[in-house]
């Protein structure tokens, strides 16, 4: 039995959410919200960061998104797989897989947390630099996506499971732009496969809950 201590509108929740309807399985949410303080505590009771999300795999605790998306394709994946079993594209694999959790979700976040602050507590410099960030990963990405539809490999893999979560929310944060047309094409693609446009609808219910003020699309 596969339980999952998730909340909707989380990027790194969706990453596995999305693994999970890749392989057609099904796995109890058990939602992690204040108004559901029990999944918390069991949760804490798991992983003493309280970091979401988590899977319990028949009672066994796995934590952090990609490792979960491992763990599946290990012990649940069936004909398709996310990593594949040739050891260098997998390598390949999990790098896309790290550039956009690194490059793309990291400075995403610092922007929406700083929003989150109090004037006075603000970091223009830090927000400055995570802008940057995300402009330079654009440009990574627009000159590496020429030719390919998913962005390691010709199939559908975890890096994609990562790079659909983290572009939804970095275009409403730093605007994707007319600069990077491969990019922004890249995540329509993203978000039309039909496991992450479950995760959209899943999550729309809480973006009024947006800092930044979610935009009236996607």
């Amino acid at each position: 039995m596969l339980e999952l201590f998730a909340h909707p509108f989380s990027s790194y929740c969706q990453k596995v959410w999305i693994a999970l309807h890749e392989y057609g399985l099904e796995a109890r949410h058990r939602m992690l919200s204040p108004e559901e303080p029990g999944n918390i505590e069991l949760l804490a009771g798991f992983w003493p960061f309280r970091k979401m999300p988590l899977l319990l795999d028949d009672g066994r605790p796995v934590s952090e998104a990609s490792i979960i998306v491992e763990h599946l394709t290990l012990h649940h994946a069936r004909e398709a797989r996310l990593i594949p079993e040739d050891p260098v594209e997998a390598l390949e694999v999990r790098f896309w897989d790290r550039f956009f959790d690194n490059y793309v979700a990291t400075p995403q976040q610092k922007i929406v947390f700083d929003a989150m602050r109090p004037e006075e507590a603000r970091d223009p410099a830090g927000v400055a630099e995570a802008r940057a960030m995300l402009e330079t990963a654009y440009g990574l990405l627009e000159r590496h996506l020429p030719g390919r539809a998913w962005v390691a490999g010709e199939s559908f893999s975890l890096a994609d499971c990562s790079a659909a979560p983290q572009l939804f929310y970095a275009d409403w944060t730093h605007p994707i732009g007319e600069g990077f047309p491969l990019v922004a094409a890249y995540r329509e693609r993203l978000n039309a496969r039909p496991s992450m446009a479950r995760c959209i609808e899943a999550a729309r219910p809480w973006r009024p809950c947006f800092p930044l003020g979610a935009p009236d699309r996607d």
